[in-house]
């Protein structure tokens, strides 16, 4: 208590699990991002990082926690192709009972609401396993 009282953001006391000060530095460094970079901008859509809100001039929609994180992980790549196993490694963080088939659900789910806002980006598919931003037109 006396080192937040003093002025840190967080603490572990002694002795610690390796995991969770691993897990507490990239939640911090999480929090940085976000205040430095609140929102993500591609074509007319924004994803605010701090509410998960999806929007485009004609509205917005909160995002679940797994569509923003793979929205999120495409618009900070946006010229770039993320592959179903990508997608697995940093949203699921491999885990073994993840199969490919559930980032096509996620994905379809992101395309819905993409076409439903009227965005003028859309998520293209090549070999149904690997995914990108482009523009829709």
């Amino acid at each position: 208590m006396t080192g937040l009282e003093a002025g840190a953001n967080d603490y572990l006391t002694k002795p610690f699990n390796s995991k969770e000060l691993i897990a507490r530095i990239k939640a911090v460094s999480r929090v940085q991002t976000f205040q430095n970079h609140p929102r993500l901008n591609f074509g007319n859509v924004t994803i605010d990082r701090v509410t998960f809100e999806l929007s485009t001039p004609t509205g917005g929609l909160r995002l679940a926690n797994k569509e923003f994180r793979m929205l999120e992980l495409m618009m900070t790549n946006p010229k770039s192709r993320i592959s179903a196993d990508r997608f697995i490694e940093k949203i699921w963080q491999n885990d073994k009972e993840t199969e490919k088939g559930i980032v096509n659900i996620y994905i379809s789910y992101l395309k819905k609401k993409l076409e439903f806002l009227n965005a003028d980006i859309k998520i293209a598919e090549v070999n149904n396993s690997v995914y990108g931003l482009e523009p829709s037109k």
